[in-house]
């Protein structure tokens, strides 16, 4: 069942990663200020994407995913990301707001609801009546921005954001009721870092899922320079993939389960993959930009995605790293650097060229990862225990 839900998570990413490269190479982006406003709005909608991923699986490690009540909870979501996802290009100049903010608020506050009827006297009933109430306050912005389309709009999206997560942060306060964080990561580490992996690799999935439907669509078969950009895509996410689980993404539930304090360190790496997500989203995007455009005049804005869709993922892969193996991570710091370094230079070659570029810059610390645990015994992780936010 959180296999089915995932497939739908990628038809939603899918389509942000489209509705963006349309925004930043399409024809109705004319000027700098109009690429840089796509990127804020594809932001604004992968969080609550990305949040009603995240509940989802903080949900099913908690209880038991092959029970009726879950399994309901979890199609009901499934759901609701799915017209989400058909809701995204159109949710800043069409019909597609209203759609998309109810969709996303009435199956995160129905969700909330029944787990709070559900678990009756429980000690955790309290707790989901305080998420229950906070969802239902940011869910109403969403809802009231929808129907204030243009600058207001967004400002009602951003306060909305920021309500759902910052009230997470704070534990979900409530007068009388108080403030408490619901923490899965203490209960099953492992059933979430094997969730947060497998989103990782429908990210990566999705990457050449874009790619591809771009390029047998189009004139990519008779254009040499876009099947060098395909198979750059392709080595792209191998390259992803394999920075990844070499080694951090391979332990990071061991490194949790044997933390002092799960709960902080869980959240550390939640956060750290979310960077990660969004970053193989924002490769996804400077891709399909190749695909349309391998040659030619490369703009800022497309090298922000396809340099800094790469760099945004060695930022959370080295946090990774760090709460996996509590060491800062040189080559990806170096890596981070040489993307961000490359951008002056690369702004007078074609884009394929800076795709080239990222994926080589990729290739080394991938090759560098591989030297360094040749011939040694399996490292085994080694909790960090500072720098971690206060449980």
């Amino acid at each position: 069942m959180e296999l089915f839900f995932d497939l739908v998570m990628v038809f939603a990413i899918n389509r942000l990663v489209a509705t963006a490269a349309l925004g930043l190479a399409g024809p109705g982006a004319d000027t700098a200020a109009e690429r840089w406003a796509v990127f804020g709005q594809t932001l604004l909608l992968f969080t609550p994407l990305l949040w009603s991923w995240t509940t989802t699986a903080y949900m099913t490690a908690r209880f038991d995913p092959r029970s009726s009540g879950a399994q309901w909870a979890i199609l009901v979501t499934a759901f609701a990301v799915l017209v989400m996802g058909t809701s995204v290009p159109h949710a800043f100049d069409g019909g597609g707001a209203l759609p998309f903010a109810l969709a996303y608020a009435l199956s995160q506050v129905g969700r909330a609801s029944f787990l709070t009827y559900a678990l009756g006297s429980h000690p955790l009933a309290r707790a989901y009546l305080r998420v229950t109430v906070w969802f239902a306050a940011g869910g109403l912005l969403w809802v009231i921005g929808a129907f204030h389309p243009g600058r207001t709009q967004v400002l009602f999206w951003i306060l909305a954001a920021t309500v759902s997560l910052g009230s997470a942060r704070l534990g979900w306060p409530l007068p009388r009721l108080g403030r408490q964080r619901i923490s899965a990561w203490a209960v099953s580490p492992h059933h979430l870092a094997d969730r947060y992996t497998q989103l990782v690799l429908i990210a990566l999935g999705e990457t050449i899922l874009a790619v591809g439907i771009t390029y047998a669509s189009g004139p990519g078969r008779t254009n040499g320079y876009a099947s060098l950009g395909l198979v750059v895509a392709f080595v792209t996410a191998v390259l992803m993939w394999r920075i990844y689980f070499q080694r951090a993404g391979q332990v990071f539930g061991e490194a949790v389960a044997g933390a002092r304090d799960p709960a902080a360190l869980g959240r550390f790496t939640a956060t750290a993959h979310a960077l990660m997500i969004f970053g193989i989203l924002m490769t996804a995007i400077g891709h399909e930009i190749i695909q349309g455009h391998p040659v030619g005049r490369v703009l800022p804005g497309w090298l922000a995605m396809i340099l800094g869709g790469p760099a945004c993922y060695l930022v959370g892969r080295a946090a990774l790293e760090w709460a996996v193996f509590s060491r800062f991570s040189v080559r990806r710091s170096i890596g981070i650097a040489a993307l961000l370094a490359s951008g002056v230079p690369l702004l007078a070659a074609p884009p394929v060229v800076a795709g080239i570029t990222a994926a080589g810059i990729l290739a080394v610390i991938a090759y560098a990862d591989t030297r360094r645990a040749a011939g040694r015994p399996i490292e085994q992780p080694k909790p960090a225990q500072t720098l971690l936010p206060p449980a």
